[in-house]
């Protein structure tokens, strides 16, 4: 049977071209000439794709932080487990979902590993452990000495954000977040997009206090801590907001617009997650593009990859995309 090498010498490329084109990597950058030399010598040598190796019956647990109901109601998590079922049916592996409320039922010898998608405390990560060794957590890295994770750099997306509103002329620029609880835990969790949004504009010097307005991650705190902001600075309101979830932004949207707040004219917002709703709300919604279902379908890539042997901690950072569309200033 041919090889991906013999297909390398008869195109006269590299092994790696011949593989990444026969894969169509979109990423790859070379001539359309050359694509069509690979796939005529692959033919010329019967060459045939190995199917990827198969995982039928073997049994994976999915541990969700929220419950079922909680999760319903925010899609950011919900696409990752979407991605992770459809990296198992490919594979066909078996996801068990459990969620935080019902983790007691997982049957330790009836799973071959564990991906746990949230956050989690250390007594639950001992838990898990405890159940299975093989643990990848999605979205929250407890310890990257031990432990695989795929999360994202939301220090970087905020970065992204802020010299976004900085190229397009914003010195005021406005933090609407939100904060996560550990279940049982009255502490909130550390958020990244808040603490960097701080650090950064300080760097920038153009940090302000005022301008700094937290709760959860909802619609309904989104659309009241706009509504405060515009109540307490007036004239005052800043010219930018960067809102640390596109439901938060939806719902500060509304209240710019009750408030009778022009945007973009007046004040421009940028989100996160880039929902499918998104780009439907008025004016359309500008965001961080964040791959969650890339998220989902990479932890059960790692996880494999320690299930066949790695025994190394590995933690996956997923890219992400500004995307700018009426909700804000175009770049001059």
């Amino acid at each position: 049977m041919a090889t991906i090498k013999d297909i390398a010498q008869k195109a006269g490329v590299s092994p790696a071209t011949v593989s990444r084109v026969l894969n169509y990597d979109a990423s790859l950058s070379v001539a359309d000439a050359t694509k069509k030399k690979v796939f005529e010598a692959a033919e010329e040598l019967s060459y045939r794709k190995r199917p990827g190796k198969r995982y039928t019956g073997q049994k994976i647990a999915v541990v969700h932080w929220y419950t079922e109901k909680e999760e319903l109601s925010d899609l950011y998590y919900l696409s990752i487990r979407l991605g992770i079922e459809q990296r198992c049916k490919q594979l066909d592996l078996d996801p068990d979902i459990y969620f935080f409320n019902n983790i007691d039922d997982i049957n330790a010898d009836e799973i071959e590993g564990i991906i746990a998608v949230g956050k989690f405390s250390n007594q639950q990560v001992k838990e898990l452990t405890a159940i299975n060794p093989a643990v990848v957590f999605v979205d929250y890295s407890p310890n990257e000495d031990k432990y695989d994770a795929v999360v994202i750099d939301f220090e970087k997306a905020t970065q992204k954000i802020i010299d976004y509103f900085i190229s397009t002329e914003h010195k005021e620029i406005g933090f609407i977040g939100g904060r996560e609880f550990l279940k049982g835990q009255t502490e909130p969790l550390d958020d990244l997009r808040e603490k960097t949004f701080k650090n950064y504009m300080r760097e920038k010097g153009l940090f302000d206090e005022r301008f700094v307005y937290v709760g959860s991650f909802s619609v309904e705190d989104g659309y009241n801590l706009m509504a405060k902001a515009i109540e307490e600075l007036g004239d005052n309101l800043p010219t930018a907001f960067f809102t640390s979830s596109d439901v938060m932004a939806i719902g500060s949207l509304r209240a710019l617009h009750e408030a009778g707040v022009a945007v973009p004219d007046r004040v421009s917002v940028i989100g996160i997650n880039d929902m499918s709703i998104s780009k439907y709300v008025y004016p359309s919604l500008s965001t961080i593009k964040v791959y969650t279902e890339l998220m989902g379908e990479t932890a059960v890539d790692t996880l494999i990859e320690r299930l066949e042997g790695r025994k190394i901690a590995k933690k996956v950072f997923i890219s992400t995309k500004l995307v700018v569309r009426k909700s804000v200033r175009q770049e001059i």
